[in-house]
């Protein structure tokens, strides 16, 4: 990389190699890994934590009074009432990692009372680094990025994730799918969120949407976006997506037309139609992150 880079982002660049160093040693025995599950679908392993492990240690050598939100030990490590929280996901891609199909990466991004200032991707399979400072853009390794220009959703190609967790409302996705699938290009469903927004950045995908995203999965790859001239939103085109576990991402045109389709499917629209049944509406609120009490989510969208 030939730009100089802000020292919080140096250092999360240099916390992000060492992961992905981890992870990619691990893929080549991927048989003789420990695995888990946290949960129907919804696999650890021993390298996660290990990736996890490394990432902490790094930032918190280079700033012990900072917090960590992290996704394998929450908040457990660093100062909690910090004013900069880095938020980690060590593995984004887990089940991908697991059966070989090299489509995962390693996301950290840091928040400045609660507005994500540091942002970085990495692909380890393809070396492949995405990052952004607030206000100075975002970049693939050397290579400056902008979203794409299309403006019509028939010639758009986005991207999604399906639901799998517990709780998960299958039929609303269904609902969303079908609505998206007919009338853009085509959809693409990898499975790594992260990367999914850095191509949104990268204009590879014109557009993104998904449901029950978590703030780890999203942070780094929202202001990578953002910086890049895309905007980022829940389903009704508002900024305070970190805890609504949905998501809207695209350039300016294909954004707009996204959140038209996917207003009426948004949690808080669904929460009238949930009342009736309480029970399933539970099941999904247990699986939220408690958000820190007297903060309010991150916000990246642009002004």
């Amino acid at each position: 990389m030939s730009q100089a880079l802000h020292p919080m982002l140096n250092t999360a660049v240099k916390a992000a190699r060492s992961a992905g160093a981890i992870i990619n040693r691990a893929a080549l025995d991927l048989d003789l890994l420990k695995v888990g599950r946290k949960g129907p679908n919804d696999f650890v392993s021993e390298v996660d934590r290990a990736a996890e492990d490394i990432i902490i240690r790094t930032l918190l050598e280079a700033y012990p009074g900072h917090a960590i939100l992290a996704e394998e030990s929450g908040r457990e490590h660093g100062a909690r009432h910090s004013e900069f929280t880095w938020i980690i996901d060590p593995l984004d891609g887990t089940t991908n990692f697991l059966h070989g199909f090299p489509v995962y990466a390693v996301s950290i991004a840091l928040a400045h009372r609660d507005v994500v200032q540091q942002a970085v991707v990495y692909d380890p399979t393809r070396n492949d680094l995405f990052f952004a400072s607030r206000g100075r853009g975002a970049f693939l390794n050397d290579r400056r990025l902008r979203v794409s220009k299309r403006t019509r959703m028939g010639d758009a190609l986005i991207g999604t994730g399906f639901p799998f967790r517990r709780g998960d409302n299958f039929q609303r996705y269904l609902k969303m799918f079908e609505a998206v699938m007919q009338q853009c290009a085509g959809l693409r469903r990898p499975g790594a969120a992260a990367l999914d927004l850095c191509y949104v950045a990268a204009g590879y995908y014109d557009g993104f949407f998904e449901s029950g995203l978590q703030p780890w999965d999203l942070a780094a790859g929202s202001l990578i976006v953002t910086e890049a001239g895309g905007l980022v939103g829940n389903f009704t085109g508002e900024a305070d997506f970190l805890f609504q576990r949905e998501l809207v991402a695209g350039n300016p045109k294909i954004y707009g037309q996204l959140v038209q389709m996917l207003a009426p499917y948004s949690r808080a629209t669904a929460a009238e139609a949930d009342a009736a049944t309480p029970a399933a509406a539970d099941t999904e609120a247990e699986d939220l992150p408690a958000a820190p009490a007297p903060r309010t989510p991150l916000r990246v969208r642009k002004a």
